[in-house]
């Protein structure tokens, strides 16, 4: 605690009690044996208006006063006047003080003396310098009648804009609040009589029983509560959606083909949920969107742009909210009409143990349980590419088909607070009992395989990390079964024909890893990157051959950019690309031209209210899928998202 006063002009009241105080009466016993106040050169006659009006502005300096002059008290405050001034001063008080020497508080004590003694005035009229337009006035009446603690001079005067001293603060201090006391006690000395607590008991008495049985019906009605409360659960099922409604529009591509036309998509979706216990979790999604493709990917844009693989349209050139393999089913290759509903989603996650939760589904995506570890992953209301949204680890055999694509059943296991470790298996033909005839070499009417075991499937694991609240850290590895030689990300063209210069036909098995750091750099940016490398290798045992994909991505992610629950986004990177090829594999494919190719993406998302957003994006190709002779593409989104 401060041990020294600071007076303020702040409020009325309080400053009208303690600037006409009574001199002390009886010395007080104020002592602070290492404390000092350094005792500055007194205001003149002349100078205290100023000195009042210096002291209403501020509250950095202590002002307190003796009867005869006043002394200006601030720890380390700078000498105001003259040597001369100062010690004319003190020496009126008894005492010679040096210019800006320091005293102990106790030492000084014997400076305020009883000069003049002011008597009790019962009314304010009777100070004849106090007039009912000064700015005190009605604080004074109310301390002086009402409370009767404020005294004025014998010759009639109140002194109003005298300084006054410590002792005098704490008399009239004293002497307002005895009076507070006073009054308290006089109207609260009848406020219970002994009479009133005998009738009381009483009363008690003769209705025990019935304080009783009304006691044991509120504990008996708090118990029923609190069990309601622990165990309340209703089996009930709730429904969310998303609707996606986007218009597309595209330059560039293959130096052969024209410019596309813009278009106009869609994607809704629908999701209930469903608990039996509380804890777990049914996930039924049903979704249809108008997007083309089929087996040869007509009808698509990246068809339309000449960058799409000869089967099943994959390319760099996709929106984030594309499904994989749009107008087909890579199960068995039947067609899929626009706006037709399927079901995406059946998932079912339940709790085991405190740290450990399990799941299992017929329709299900690694995404499902993974962590997606970076601000950008969104389809509907963040980055507007595939490239952007998930580490290209996550999405190897069809882990983000966005169709439901796999059977799958893993585990998440709870480490700690900061560490956590999910794993599943996933089948993608696991409802095929048996493959259909081969429609072209190698390749069956069921080219993903079948059965559980049987057909093409994955194995994969993510480890988190969360060493610090700003700072999230994704350790992915997937091992992959391919009954043809395909990668299954749809990220680029050589996701089909993985093995360059190898039949599509061949098996092929894949390991991956990757890692995901986001880092915030503050509540409202983050700096958020992938790393991925894909080792492609022959498993027919009929050709010796091996390729590596790498990929990468670096961005900044912002919230809250000019108006809160809008983000926006700019991120750079290489999509997945060939580096090296051993064997019977090639680097590419007959006829291209290889060169690294790069992404670059920025977006805007406009909030317009809580179910409602508008993204503007556009991200631009170079060298797109890994080929000169491709010219500079730029893919333009606006997306409008409407959640329930």
């Amino acid at each position: 605690m401060k041990r020294y006063l600071l007076v303020s002009a702040g409020g009325t009241g309080f400053l009208s009690l303690i600037i006409g105080l009574l001199p002390v009466q009886a010395t007080p016993n104020f002592q602070e044996k290492d404390d000092t106040l350094r005792l500055n050169s007194p205001e003149t006659e002349t100078d205290k208006s100023r000195l009042t009006k210096e002291t209403s502005q501020s509250n950095s300096r202590i002002i307190t006063s003796g009867t005869q002059a006043g002394f200006i008290v601030s720890p380390g405050s700078q000498q105001q006047n003259s040597p001369a001034s100062d010690s004319k001063q003190v020496k009126d008080l008894g005492l010679t003080v040096a210019p800006s020497s320091s005293l102990p508080i106790s030492k000084y004590s014997n400076l305020f003396q009883k000069s003049d003694i002011m008597a009790q005035v019962t009314s304010v009229s009777q100070l004849s310098d106090v007039q009912p337009t000064d700015w005190a006035f009605q604080s004074l009446q109310s301390l002086v009648e009402r409370y009767g603690c404020i005294a004025g001079y014998p010759n009639g005067t109140y002194r109003g804009n005298r300084a006054m001293t410590r002792y005098e603060f704490a008399a009239g201090l004293n002497a307002c609040l005895d009076r507070v006391n006073e009054l308290v006690a006089t109207a609260t000395a009848d406020l219970v009589r002994k009479e009133d607590l005998a009738t009381l008991q009483k009363l008690q008495e003769e209705f025990a029983a019935e304080l009783a049985t009304l006691r044991g019906r509120v504990d008996a009605v708090e118990a029923r509560a609190a069990e309601l409360e622990a165990n309340q659960f209703s089996m009930t099922t709730k429904l969310n959606g998303e609707a996606i409604i986007a218009g597309i529009g595209a330059t560039g591509g293959s130096s052969d083909s024209d410019d596309s036309n813009i278009i106009l998509t869609n994607r809704v979706r629908l999701n209930l949920n469903t608990s039996f216990t509380g804890k777990d979790l049914l996930i039924t999604g049903l979704q249809a969107h108008n997007f083309l493709g089929g087996v040869d990917g007509s009808g698509s844009l990246q068809e339309s742009l000449g960058l799409s693989s000869d089967i099943l349209s994959a390319s760099s050139a996709r929106v984030g909210f594309e499904p994989q393999f749009p107008g087909v089913d890579p199960k068995d290759l039947s067609s899929v009409g626009a706006n037709d509903v399927e079901l995406y989603k059946l998932l079912y996650v339940f709790p085991v143990a405190d740290k450990l939760t399990l799941f299992a589904g017929t329709a299900a995506e690694v995404s499902d349980a993974f962590a997606a570890n970076t601000p950008f992953y969104g389809e509907g209301q963040e980055a507007i590419s595939r490239f952007a949204n998930l580490n290209p680890v996550i999405r190897v055999s069809g882990g983000t088909s966005g169709s439901g694509l796999a059977s799958a059943a893993g585990f998440i296991f709870n480490i700690s607070k900061q560490v956590d470790l999910r794993a599943l298996y996933g089948s993608v033909n696991a409802n095929i009992s048996s493959s259909a005839a081969d429609i072209q070499p190698g390749v069956s009417g069921t080219p993903l395989g079948s059965g559980v075991f049987g057909g093409s499937s994955v194995v994969a694991a993510q480890l988190n990390f969360r060493p610090s609240s700003s700072l999230d850290i994704g350790l992915n590895y997937a091992n992959s079964y391919h009954e043809i030689n395909i990668l299954g990300t749809g990220l680029t063209s050589s996701d089909i024909g993985a093995l360059a210069g190898v039949s599509l036909g061949t098996p092929v098995k894949l390991n991956s890893v990757g890692a995901t750091v986001t880092w915030r750099l503050s509540p409202k940016v983050a700096l958020s990157g992938y790393g991925a490398a894909l080792f492609v290798n022959d498993s027919s045992g009929r050709v010796d051959a091996s390729t590596t994909f790498t990929s990468w991505m670096a961005g900044l992610h912002f919230n809250d950019l000019f108006k809160p629950g809008n983000n926006a986004g700019i991120l750079f990177g290489q999509p997945l690309y060939r580096t090296s090829a051993d064997g019977d594999a090639s680097l590419t494919d007959e006829g291209v031209d290889r060169a690294v190719p790069y992404h670059l993406e920025a977006y805007y998302r406009f909030k317009v209210n809580d179910n409602i957003s508008i993204t503007p994006g556009a991200f631009i190709l170079f060298n797109p899928e890994g080929d000169s002779r491709n010219d500079t593409t730029t893919v333009g989104v606006l997306r409008t998202t409407f959640t329930f």
